[in-house]
């Protein structure tokens, strides 16, 4: 990778709200090329989407998060990514990883309530052929999301350190 397009990912993984002008004058390039640069990192599903990081409990909305871990039997010739892919094709999972440790899979899920994904976990991923066991934990307070702050409300505490 180029040190042009590693720029470019950074600058819209930062804010994906920047138009290729902005990117363009930023990098002091033509806004043509990066528009390029951009599309072409498209089409290779270098960048896959562009999200937009909600603050849900400020609209009164209630989500509820949570982490399960999951203990797998690898299954032969697939490995973890035959049970896995069955696991992150359900609408429930936000997102999913191998992991190493005590169990094989992180699993984030949402829903409107601990009683949904209680039944998502009791209903749709225990009964999985592979699955051993899970462990359900439930997200109580977010504080930081994808590099972002969400409650940033209150003054810095620190003690100012003067010469």
């Amino acid at each position: 990778m180029d040190d042009i397009t590693k720029q470019i990912l950074e600058l819209l993984e930062d804010n994906a709200r920047l138009t290729a002008g902005e990117i363009a004058v930023m990098l002091n390039m033509d806004a043509e090329t990066i528009k390029d640069a951009i599309r072409s990192l498209e089409q290779k599903k270098v960048i896959l989407k562009y999200l937009t990081l909600v603050n849900y409990e400020k609209l009164g909305e209630e989500k509820v998060s949570a982490l399960i871990e999951v203990r797998i039997t690898p299954q032969r010739d697939v490995g973890f990514d035959g049970v896995a892919e069955r696991v992150y094709r359900f609408p429930e999972v936000r997102s999913m990883r191998l992991m190493s440790g005590d169990y094989d899979l992180a699993v984030f899920v949402e829903g409107r309530s601990m009683k949904e994904i209680s039944h998502f976990v009791s209903t749709k991923l225990s009964t999985i052929e592979g699955v051993i066991s899970t462990a359900t934990h439930f997200v109580l307070k977010t504080y930081k999301q994808d590099g972002v702050i969400l409650e940033d409300g209150e003054e810095d505490r620190r003690l100012m350190i003067s010469p």
